[in-house]
């Protein structure tokens, strides 16, 4: 679960970290007033967006007097950076740069304990630091039975500073961004870019933070923030029903009745040229009224011009799942084309019900994505 970048400045600044004096605003009339209300000379309006790239995309402005922050705020608020509409902006204190870096906390699944990532390049081009000199940006693995220790600490701080009066000020930012990170059971805690002033001071002007979606009942003020996407909204109601649901965006759905099924579906049906819309495992149930929600999920995505349904019947029998589908399509109606896959016990029985029906029998695997794929690209 994400989060925007003020709601994990607030987190930041619970735990003891320096961030900048920020306001969230959601009219021009309210980014004016946020301005007055900070004092400031020179203000920063950021679009408060679940997605990077915000400064590329013209969603960061300086201003510095009161026009130019309503101007601002009214050119920002609506604007759709990479499919996410604007619809709240962050006045913030413009503040006197003099070096930037990275830094972040994520979960590394290679040693299995928390990671922190450092690096004196920190900036909008961390991403093109990381591929084009990787050398640049330092991991330090964190024990997660001793934590971020002082030593720890200490040798992180002059991985990124040379001057004394800098790793002092950075040892209790990692400490401190630490516990925060385990605390709230966060997947990522990241600060970029973490700034030093021309006065020597650190101070933290960007912030992100997401969350393990699994722990969030132990974290109700992180859940009572969850925004979901449609796309998020549709993963959690196809959960509350019992599927295992991830949209893909392609034009073929996928019914599967298993998880590694489900992967094997998709990967052939890009073997052969199609593109998956999504990954849904509906479990190992004939349950007409399953299938019916299952159907229903899928043909909610218009970019489904097909459905497979790929079934293995061990526990459940074919002729079973078959009779159940036939139950399924006489409350739902769709003109949109259903190849079934049925392998396993009564396979047989379970295509001789499905004979003479609106859907298109494969005979295996191979067939039924071909048969798929084929349907797709002349529709």
């Amino acid at each position: 679960m994400k989060v925007h970048e003020y709601q994990a400045k607030q987190f930041f600044a619970s735990y003891g970290l320096p961030v900048d004096r920020n306001i969230i605003c959601r009219t021009p009339d309210e980014a004016v007033e946020a301005y007055k209300k900070l004092g400031l000379e020179k203000a920063v309006v950021k679009a408060q967006v679940h997605t990077g790239g915000r400064g590329k995309a013209g969603g960061v402005k300086l201003g510095s007097n009161e026009t130019e922050i309503r101007q601002h705020a009214e050119a920002i608020l609506g604007m759709n950076i990479k499919g996410f509409t604007v619809d709240r902006v962050l006045v913030s204190e413009a503040v006197d740069i003099a070096s930037e870096y990275y830094m972040s906390i994520l979960v590394d699944r290679k040693s299995k304990c928390p990671m922190l990532m450092l690096s004196r390049a920190g900036g909008m081009d961390i991403e093109q630091v990381a591929k084009e000199t990787p050398e640049k940006i330092e991991k330090i693995i964190i024990d997660p039975v001793i934590g971020m220790s002082d030593y720890l600490a200490r040798e992180a701080a002059f991985k990124l500073f040379d001057d004394m009066a800098q790793v002092k000020q950075a040892v209790p930012i990692f400490k401190n961004i630490y516990k925060l990170f385990t605390e709230k059971d966060a997947s990522l805690a990241e600060i970029n870019p973490l700034v030093m002033l021309k006065d020597g001071s650190l101070k933290a002007i960007d912030a992100k933070m997401t969350f393990d979606d699994n722990a969030l009942y132990r974290h109700p003020d992180v859940a009572e923030l969850f925004e979901p996407t449609p796309e998020e909204r549709k993963e959690r109601e196809a959960k509350d029903k019992g599927f295992s649901y991830v949209n893909l965006g392609g034009s073929i759905g996928c019914m599967v009745n298993g998880a590694g099924l489900a992967m094997a579906t998709m990967d052939m049906i890009k073997l052969y040229g199609g593109e998956p819309a999504n990954f849904l495992d509906i479990g190992g149930s004939s349950n007409p009224e399953k299938i019916v929600e299952a159907m229903r999920l899928l043909l909610g995505d218009k970019h489904v011009k097909v459905v497979l349904i790929n079934i293995f019947g061990g526990i459940t029998r074919c002729d079973d799942v078959a009779k159940g589908l036939i139950e399924a399509f006489k409350i739902l109606k769709t003109d949109i084309p259903i190849v079934i896959r049925l392998t396993g016990t009564n396979e047989a029985e379970g295509r001789s019900i499905l004979e003479g029906t609106q859907f298109t029998v494969g005979t295996s695997m191979s067939d039924a994505g071909h048969k798929a794929v084929e349907l797709s690209k002349n529709l």
